[in-house]
């Protein structure tokens, strides 16, 4: 259900438009002042404001000023009986959606109330949507470890040697492949993600190679595999310890040679692909119990970067914490909300089990269960468990 504020000195109005939106469907609050529409539009998040221009302690403009400083996404709908012209345009040019005269028009206000929304629905999706098409995202942190870390990646990047990242789940291998990527020479090539422990082994090979139509029941026409399609670019082999030991073969084969065979065919192709493989496994533990080959280890790991866990890194918790707050907040179209002292303590001070990929989870819960400012009573209720 939609939420809108409607701020307005005269009761009348408000009891009027309330009514009507409210079968409409929708949540209304109301305000009878400008300050205290503020102090409500800063401590909730609406869909639509519709605001009177003349009212007393803080009148429609001005709180438009403020509004738009606090939350600029929010579309906010001027209705005014003493409106002229210029009212209106010095309205609109500030920020305002549309203005509106007393008495609206009943067909009008709904429709304009439902455009606000359309708008602020594709604002939203549009930040969203930009975030995650944009090509790497940042890599937070100052601890020691992971100016390490980004040291490396400056060295290495612009070669064209094979890295291995190792480190548990959640720490953010991935994200130091695709900073690899992005800061080499094959940056305008393709970035190829490959996630070893999701493709069952019968379909690894085909995955990693393609296929020739008719090799096998279901290949039903000739598949290009990542190889391929990483040519000129980067392949980055997630989770490799968990790959079959004749799909290692042929990787090892890719890798000496720079030369495939699709399943099926007999055909050499040659591809032009650099390598960046990540396991949360000890690769030479694997190569003892004869689960992975020795050589491709090797190949592999030409430039190991190990990635800590975060609870080898908590003095980058606030740091993290503030990031997923701004970047949550904002898919949620919602100000970006607090977080006291107290409440970081506690979360640096947790037992961090899914690292960074379970910092991200817990911060979207307290902004969803918690209020304007996530203190520690919120943190102790919605994340450390009871015993």
């Amino acid at each position: 259900m939609s939420n809108i504020l409607i701020i307005d000195d005269e009761k009348a109005i408000r009891k009027t438009l309330s009514e009507i939106l409210s079968y409409e469907g929708y949540k209304i609050e109301e305000a009878g002042d400008g300050e205290e529409g503020l102090k409500k539009f800063k401590e909730k998040a609406y869909d639509v404001v519709l605001c009177d221009i003349k009212m007393p302690k803080l009148d429609g403009i001005e709180f438009l000023d403020k509004a738009r400083e606090a939350n600029p996404d929010v579309p906010v709908i001027m209705i005014s009986g003493h409106g002229t012209i210029e009212t209106a345009v010095e309205a609109v040019k500030k920020g305002a959606f549309d203005y509106i005269s007393k008495p609206p028009d009943l067909n009008r206000l709904l429709i304009t109330i439902r455009n606000a929304m359309d708008k602020n629905n594709l604002v939203t999706e549009t930040k969203v949507l930009k975030r995650k098409v944009s090509k790497v995202e940042e890599m937070i942190g100052e601890s020691g470890p992971i100016v390490k870390i980004k040291e490396t990646i400056d060295k290495v990047a612009p070669t064209d040697a094979r890295i291995l990242v190792t480190g548990e789940n959640g720490v953010g291998k991935e994200l130091v492949a695709r900073w690899v990527h992005e800061k080499s020479n094959r940056a305008t090539g393709p970035l190829v993600e490959v996630n070893c422990a999701a493709i069952p082994s019968e379909l690894i090979e085909s995955e990693l190679f393609g296929h020739e139509k008719g090799s096998f029941t279901s290949a039903v026409k000739q598949r290009i595999g990542k190889f391929e399609q990483a040519h000129g670019g980067t392949l980055f082999l997630d989770e490799i310890g968990d790959m079959s030991l004749s799909a290692q073969a042929k990787v090892l084969r890719a890798l000496q040679e720079g030369k495939i065979t699709r399943v099926g065919g007999d055909k050499d192709i040659s591809v032009d692909v650099r390598v960046i493989a990540a396991t949360n496994k000890d690769l030479l533990k694997e190569v003892d119990d004869k689960n992975f080959r020795l050589d491709l280890y090797h190949r592999l790991s030409v430039i190991i970067i190990h990635v800590p866990s975060l609870n080898d890194r908590r003095e980058d918790i606030p740091l993290l914490v503030d990031k997923f707050l701004a970047d949550i907040c904002a898919d949620y179209g919602i100000p970006k909300k607090g977080i006291d002292k107290d409440a970081l303590e506690a979360l640096k001070q947790h037992n961090w089990t899914g690292n960074i990929r379970e910092l991200r989870n817990v911060v979207e819960r307290l902004i969803i269960l918690s209020g304007k400012t996530i203190v520690s009573d919120d943190v102790h209720a919605y994340v450390i468990p009871k015993r």
